[in-house]
């Protein structure tokens, strides 16, 4: 398992936590990542689109603001998100008190 962190993860804000537990070489290049995420209090995982792929995400714990394509909504623990190919999201714990922790899965298109 690779882990590490990112400043400003898709233009947001502080760090993000990134522990990758399969990759393209174990998932037979169908999916390009699954990783457990962490966003600290006061992180932002900036909107993004996917193109060649999709992602899911399966939240762990945690409360965040979610962006799914201009539409924002609170998501927590228990809740499961999708971004389809074309689509763009953002996550952000930028008013939390505490961590939050969701597995991301990316699956090629």
């Amino acid at each position: 398992m690779e882990v590490c962190w990112e400043e400003n993860p898709c233009g947001g804000k502080g760090r993000m936590k990134l522990e990758k537990l399969l990759g393209p070489a174990e998932l037979k290049d169908k999916c390009a990542l699954y990783a457990r995420v962490t966003l600290p209090p006061g992180a932002v995982l900036g909107y993004h689109e996917h193109h060649g792929n999709a992602e899911a995400y399966f939240m762990l714990s945690g409360v965040g603001e979610y962006d799914d394509a201009g539409v924002k909504r609170t998501i927590k623990a228990g809740d499961i998100t999708w971004t389809p190919d074309g689509s763009g999201h953002g996550l952000s714990n930028e008013n939390g008190t505490e961590d939050v922790v969701f597995m991301a899965l990316i699956v090629n298109s």
